[in-house]
């Protein structure tokens, strides 16, 4: 395995709850093959350096794991397609 490092922004307008939810599937998706989640950080909300779908703001979301690379894509994938999800970045640490 593998340590990465995933950021997400997520929709400004979601409450803790719905925040919550879109953070447990994320983690769902990494432990599903065998992955660990290390840390998980709540950055908050703040502005944005430019709009993303109309939206100045985005409440961050920082994790640290480590997955097989086999999980990257299914990952990536499923990021993508996350309505709440406005951009992530996944990279190798």
């Amino acid at each position: 395995m593998r340590a990465y490092e995933l950021v997400v922004i997520v929709h400004p307008d979601l409450d803790e709850t719905a925040l919550g939810e879109v953070v447990e599937r994320i983690k769902g998706w990494v432990t599903v093959d065998g992955g660990i989640i290390d840390k998980v950080d709540m950055w908050g909300k703040r502005r944005l350096a430019y709009p993303i779908r109309k939206q100045l703001e985005g409440q961050y979301v920082f994790m640290q794991t480590s997955m097989p690379e086999k999980n990257l894509v299914g990952i990536e994938r499923n990021l993508r397609f996350l309505e709440p999800v406005m951009r992530f970045l996944l990279i190798a640490n």
